[in-house]
């Protein structure tokens, strides 16, 4: 996936990808095998705030990625930022392709929302003139984000030639640790018993497994057993389907491209070798029949009823993917249908990359030209990443959503046992989670003035969470989490591009069109060579690959290496 950023403080990305990432308006979820001490805000000093004006108004507000929970700010968290900001936010969240065409439906038509958090499509909105220059605003009225971003500036401006701030980085944390694996390879818990919790480290391993079980138990419920699903309803292809190649080769996901870490040379991943490998493997265990044949034709909402029903066996994908569909499980008592993670690659000598830092990174939220206030939209946004209002958009409230002990914020068991078994109406109930959206962040493994962390993600809080059935599978892996099981994050050096799905580009130039018309050939050309016969698989790849040089992948290539260059000048100064 591709992204946009702003202009002067920020060339922030947003994200694909499903990546793996991010992509979703959950609670924050991390990883780190061991866990390193607890970093402290950059500045213990409290940002000097302006008299907060309550005055009541309403902006509107535009969301690329989905937010099922979305309770319309009638929620505790949403009760009590209108209380604090006397801002009620009126929010439309796309539900399909990212924002895609929402955003250039908007760009053409010059009606914006007040604020939208455009994702991938920054640039659009940017060659349209849709978005405000936040520098200023963020000068005069923003001490919270200045204090928040005060080591990132370069990472949040545009490009070398454009230094302005479109948008406010919120889907990536600042100082943000790993201390849970939420991605990778995914098997249920009572396939793991059932097998007696079998090594899972290659896709052969990961095959056997799937393939013994459903051998045993063909019907789940009464219903046929699926072994592997896959999602490839529109931009999911990216988090089920191909971005999974980068993982299982010994690469990190950096959506459409494969960068070389010397010389920052970009090219299409899927030319690697090891890459058309790893779709020779999904093609064998389609014509084996343990990948669902609906896998390139079923919806969104068909693939999260199928694992709702807790007969698929196994996914390729990250928690906030299909997360709503394992809370379902969770809620029914069903824990041994939900879903463990491993590292898997295509043999024991790659090693699993998914936690290798990218740096402060990720999509944010601008101010368009239509907002009505944006003096007021940028204290909003300002007190949002206050102290007190990442406790609140993390926490919920005190008293009824935690309680201080010893000087330190608790969850009580009721509250815990609620956001593990019955999440999605505690979500919509409580807010939290959902307002994450709406301001910078700090990360996990971040304390805040009083010495607890910013977050509800540390490894104390991190295991409560985890039911039993999650326990007993995690013990007979010799593992207290599942990052555990996964290379960390301080074996890799830190990618100098970071991610490079988040990255903006311009979208009225030969790049964009050349990148649609090779986007357009993967989403036919993959799922037919995953279909092929056997024996006609090599034909269908290779003649991908020659389809998509013939598109001008080669020349698309080259000017998204000149960008990839510019974004590591920008930040690094070199």
């Amino acid at each position: 996936m591709k992204r946009k950023t702003p202009k002067t403080f920020a060339m922030l990305l947003v994200a694909s990808a499903l990546l793996v990432s991010a992509c979703g308006n959950n609670e924050t979820s991390t990883n780190s095998k061991t866990a390193k001490p607890a970093k402290e805000a950059t500045s213990t000093t409290v940002a000097k705030e302006e008299t907060n004006d309550i005055t009541p108004i309403t902006f509107t507000f535009f969301g690329g990625d989905a937010s099922p929970n979305w309770n319309n700010m009638k929620d505790d968290v949403g009760q009590e930022i209108i209380k604090k900001t006397g801002v009620t936010i009126n929010a439309q969240y796309d539900v399909g392709n990212g924002g895609d065409d929402k955003i250039s439906l908007m760009a053409a038509s010059g009606d914006y929302p007040d604020m939208v958090f455009p994702k991938s499509n920054v640039s659009k909105l940017v060659d349209a003139g849709a978005l405000i220059d936040m520098t200023d605003l963020i000068e005069e009225h923003a001490p919270n984000l200045k204090k928040l971003y005060s080591q990132n500036l370069n990472r949040l401006k545009y490009s070398t030639t454009d230094e302005a701030i479109y948008t406010i980085p919120t889907n990536g944390s600042v100082d943000q640790q790993n201390f849970d694996a939420t991605g990778g390879f995914e098997i249920q818990h009572r396939v793991l018993k059932e097998l007696g919790y079998p090594e899972i480290r290659t896709l052969e391993d990961y095959e056997n497994a799937l393939k013994t079980y459903v051998a045993k138990y063909p019907e789940t419920d009464g219903s046929k057993t699926i072994p592997l699903t896959l999602n490839a309803d529109d931009w999911k292809i990216m988090i089920t389907v191909t971005n999974p190649a980068f993982v299982a080769t010994g690469l990190p996901d950096d959506g459409e491209f494969y960068i070389n870490p010397e010389t920052y040379e970009a090219k299409l991943h899927y030319k690697r070798p090891e890459e058309k490998e790893y779709f020779r493997w999904l093609n064998h265990m389609y014509n084996e029949g343990l990948l669902d044949k609906d896998s390139f034709i079923q919806k969104d909402d068909q693939y999260q009823a199928k694992i709702a029903s807790g007969r698929v066996l196994g996914l390729i994908s990250q928690e906030w993917e299909y997360g709503n569909a394992e809370n379902a499980l969770k809620a029914l008592g069903k824990d041994e249908y939900t879903y463990a993670h491993f590292p898997v690659t295509i043999s024991k000598d790659i090693v699993d990359h998914s936690m290798q830092s990218t740096g402060f990174d990720g999509y944010g939220i601008g101010i368009t030209k239509s907002c009505k206030d944006p003096v007021r939209a940028i204290k909003f946004l300002d007190w949002m990443a206050s102290e007190e209002g990442q406790v609140l958009r993390n926490w919920g409230l005190e008293g009824k959503h935690y309680t201080i002990e010893n000087g330190m914020r608790t969850i009580p068991k009721e509250i815990q046992d609620r956001k593990t078994n019955d999440n999605i109406a505690f979500t919509k109930e409580s807010g939290i989670g959902l307002y994450f959206v709406f301001s910078g962040h700090y990360g996990d493994g971040v304390k805040d003035s009083t010495g607890s962390y910013y977050t509800t993600n540390f490894p104390e809080q991190i295991i409560a969470s985890y039911s039993d059935v999650e326990k007993e599978s995690l013990k007979a892996y010799n593992a207290t989490t599942w990052k555990d099981l996964f290379p960390g994050e301080d074996e890799f050096p830190v990618k100098v591009w970071g991610a490079a799905y988040n990255m903006s580009v311009p979208s009225d130039t030969e790049y964009s069109v050349l990148y649609q018309k090779t986007q357009d050939i993967i989403r036919k050309r993959i799922p037919e060579a995953i279909l092929a016969k056997t024996t006609d698989f090599d034909k269908v790849f290779d003649g991908m690959l020659a389809e998509l040089d013939k598109a001008g992948a080669v020349k698309m290539e080259e000017e998204y290496t000149g960008y990839l260059k510019d974004r590591v000048k920008l930040w690094t100064g070199k």
